[in-house]
């Protein structure tokens, strides 16, 4: 149980600038993270839709029904003191990228990861300056080495509200440039997700839909869809 559960106190919930950006408020009171730390959001954006989170709990405060302040909350606490090592461990799912490991067959399923991941690759070459070559099998292959330096740089790049979030794309995904192509809004969130689904979804389709996978699978589609919803909240354009 997160330590941040609480009864709902409150009567109102509203948001407001502060030193820095905004934050929620809870009868006029600014929150604070689990850690003590104003919960200061770099948009108002951000801060309205964490300020909805806190306002659609009715009774008691479900942390799993409140996954922007959740990020947000590590964001504060976590990962902006540690981004480097944060960073580099998001960074290092380009070295075995989903969307290098293709299947040598069946021949639809070639074909619908190709049609799928192909573009990615693509975007990535030049959005990012990084090719990912793919390969067959499961048989680790090696890649340019400038190409995730490149890849580590960019991730290094992000802030720690971006890497909070992108580190469930990422993790979720199985995929570094599905992680980027979502921060970049390249293609929707939801065409994204479907490609990092690309070879359960086969498997479901060979042998049939198993529930209780089915129940994780919608638990981890939403999480992704959260995240990446962090990314356009955090837009100052």
């Amino acid at each position: 149980m997160s330590d941040w559960e609480m009864k709902r106190f409150w009567k109102q919930t509203g948001v407001v600038e502060v030193d820095g950006g905004w934050t929620v408020t809870l009868d006029g009171k600014p929150l604070r993270t689990p850690a003590k730390a104003p919960l200061t959001l770099p948009t108002r954006a951000y801060a309205e839709e964490c300020a909805a989170e806190w306002e659609a709990q009715v009774d008691g405060v479900q942390p799993d029904q409140m996954p922007l302040t959740r990020s947000a909350n590590a964001a504060i606490d976590k990962v902006s003191a540690q981004s480097d090592e944060v960073a580099e461990l998001i960074a290092a799912y380009g070295e075995t990228d989903l969307l290098c490991y293709r299947a040598e067959g069946p021949d639809s399923l070639v074909r619908r990861q190709a049609e799928a991941w192909d573009p990615l690759l693509a975007w990535a070459a030049d959005a990012l300056g990084a090719r990912l070559i793919p390969t067959t099998g499961i048989i680790h292959r090696p890649q340019d080495p400038q190409a995730l330096a490149r890849l580590a740089e960019t991730t290094r790049a992000l802030d720690p509200f971006e890497l909070a979030a992108f580190h469930d794309i990422v993790a979720i995904s199985g995929s570094l440039i599905i992680g980027f192509a979502t921060a970049r809004r390249a293609q929707p969130a939801d065409a994204l997700w479907t490609a990092s689904r690309i070879d359960e979804d086969w498997q479901a389709e060979q042998w049939g839909v198993d529930e209780e996978a089915a129940e994780q699978t919608a638990l981890r589609k939403r999480s992704f869809l959260k995240a990446a919803r962090i990314f356009s909240l955090l837009a100052r354009d």
